[in-house]
């Protein structure tokens, strides 16, 4: 009895299978941020990175979780657990844009986000026409 057609076979099956085997996992949707040291050859302190939201006209006067009136026009920014005044540099992820903002309020209330942008705040990285985007989120 020849056992060749039963190993051709077995081999076969073998490397097919280990053509789907679990390969290395792909980037994530939110692209390495690009590497930007600063003039003294640190890099930058990044607090986090996640999905980013903006808030406007409809809280747009409205106090504010450290008391002051918030403005949509104003660069400021909410989160969750940063002390109210801190400023944090939030660089959108896909197109490298940044802005300077002061945690103001508490917030976004929405699961997966990390961040709420004011509406100028927003605009400035290209986040109002999209709504939500991959962000970066880095001490000054």
């Amino acid at each position: 009895m020849s056992f060749k057609p039963a190993l051709v076979a077995l081999l076969a099956t073998v490397l097919w299978l280990g053509g789907c085997a679990t390969r290395a996992p792909s980037t994530p949707d939110v692209p390495s941020a690009p590497d930007t040291a600063q003039d003294d050859g640190e890099i930058p302190d990044e607090i986090e990175r996640g999905m980013a939201s903006w808030y406007g006209e409809r809280f747009h006067g409205r106090r504010t979780a450290s008391g002051e009136p918030f403005d949509m026009n104003a660069m400021t920014a909410a989160h969750k657990t940063l002390p109210f005044g801190t400023q944090v540099r939030v660089r959108h992820a896909r197109t490298g844009k940044e802005v300077l903002v002061r945690i103001n309020d508490r917030g976004p209330h929405v699961r997966g986000r990390i961040i709420d942008l004011s509406r100028a705040a927003a605009a400035s990285i290209g986040l109002v026409q999209t709504g939500v985007a991959p962000v970066v989120v880095f001490r000054n």
